[in-house]
């Protein structure tokens, strides 16, 4: 029986001093917190009892960002998946605050936090992040029977909401949440556990505890 992990990672800050929602918006890269963020990952997937073996980016650049440092270290070639990209969001390009949300034009963008109305549809993002997932856990069997190992890793940067509902779906919780109580800190990683193609756990750990900036950041 092979041991598959799949570490959903968060991307590292992004340098965004006008404090917009970038969503999936070109031209954002990682900060210089990012990068120490980026290189923390490094000491955190390379460690003795880990095989990564396989990774995978968001086409977005702070992902790309985050995951290079990584697979230069383990010399391994990226694979770009669309499906793991951020949410799409009708408020992308503007700064979010109580008081843009209460503007008339807005209120049809969020009359329903279930869906949510103002954006990509939850369940549509977890069916993508699985299918991704999916993927990436057929290639590491293989690349584990190959290899001739019990126990396997694969890394997927992507972002704070598509990891989060994925996570809400494998532990059978509502997708529906209050965005400010998300467990899916800057740079942290939510490890996926499957033995035989079966889940049969699901861990977080927050990575970069004492590099988080010091209030919530917007965009990300």
């Amino acid at each position: 029986m092979t041991l598959v992990q799949i570490h959903l990672t968060r991307h590292g800050e992004v340098h965004n001093p006008d404090g917009i929602l970038y969503g999936r918006l070109e031209g954002f890269g990682l900060s210089e917190r990012g990068r120490a963020m980026a290189d923390r990952l490094v000491e955190h997937f390379t460690a003795a009892e880990r095989s990564v073996r396989l990774l995978v980016s968001s086409p977005l650049q702070r992902a790309q960002e985050t995951l290079a440092p990584l697979a230069a270290q383990l010399e391994l070639e990226p694979r770009i998946d669309e499906r793991v990209i951020e949410a799409e969001n009708a408020f992308e390009g503007t700064a979010v605050n109580r008081g843009s949300l209460s503007r008339p034009q807005n209120l049809a963008r969020v009359y329903n936090p279930f869906r949510p109305s103002w954006g990509e549809p939850y369940l549509d993002q977890v069916k993508r992040m699985r299918a991704a997932m999916a993927s990436l856990r057929v290639r590491l069997e293989r690349a584990a029977d190959e290899a001739g190992l019990d126990a396997v890793d694969g890394v997927i940067v992507s972002h704070q909401l598509p990891i989060w509902v994925t996570r809400l779906a494998a532990e059978r919780r509502p997708l529906w949440h209050d965005p400010r109580k998300r467990e899916c800190a800057l740079g942290s990683v939510t490890t996926f556990t499957y033995e035989s193609g079966r889940l049969i756990g699901v861990e977080y750990e927050n990575v970069c505890a004492d590099l988080q900036p010091a209030k919530a950041v917007t965009g990300a």
